[in-house]
């Protein structure tokens, strides 16, 4: 049930498309994040040391109460780093073959997946007042799908499926 495998990377595409066999595509879709793996460690390091490096000094120079608020600080910002880290790492799988559509979802393992046949499947988009939201919808049961890209990237994403789907629709049965 492992989703994905984490393997270096510097350079982070939101959205990738793979033909993984004859007719038959994989779409990865990503968070946008700007730090990666060591990245992240390191900016953290250099701002929790900074900050304790400070509130050492006020410490001896007689403003006590500055050591206490740099470790609340230092506490607060290493929750906010923690929930950005957990909601970075969440990734979709979107898998589209002549017969079937399968989405996964999760981050280290896989928390949801939903399959059906291609035949019963729509790619619906609903525009609200500044974003879109993609569906499939399949038997009155629709599944969001790159709900954390932007519009632009949802943009390419639509374009993406919409080459997909045609691509497909164009292949002879038989």
């Amino acid at each position: 049930n492992i989703l994905i495998k984490i393997t270096p990377s510097y350079h982070v595409l939101m959205i990738k498309v793979d033909t993984f066999k004859e007719n038959a595509f994989l779409i990865e879709l990503m968070p946008n994040h700007s730090l990666n793996g060591f990245q992240r460690i390191a900016f953290f390091i250099i701002l929790f040391g900074t900050c304790l490096v400070i509130g050492i000094f006020f410490f001896f120079m007689g403003a006590t109460l500055v050591l206490p608020f740099a470790g609340l600080e230092i506490m607060l910002v290493s929750i906010g780093f923690y929930l950005n880290f957990k909601w970075s790492r969440q990734k979709e799988l979107i898998s589209i073959s002549p017969e079937l559509v399968k989405v996964e979802k999760g981050s280290l393992i896989k928390n949801f997946e939903w399959e059906e046949f291609r035949a019963f499947v729509k790619l619906d988009v609903q525009y609200n007042d500044k974003s879109k939201d993609l569906y499939f919808v399949s038997k009155g049961k629709k599944i969001k799908i790159g709900d954390f890209l932007n519009n632009d990237e949802k943009d390419s994403l639509i374009t993406e499926l919409t080459d997909i789907i045609q691509k497909l629709n164009s292949i002879v049965p038989g």
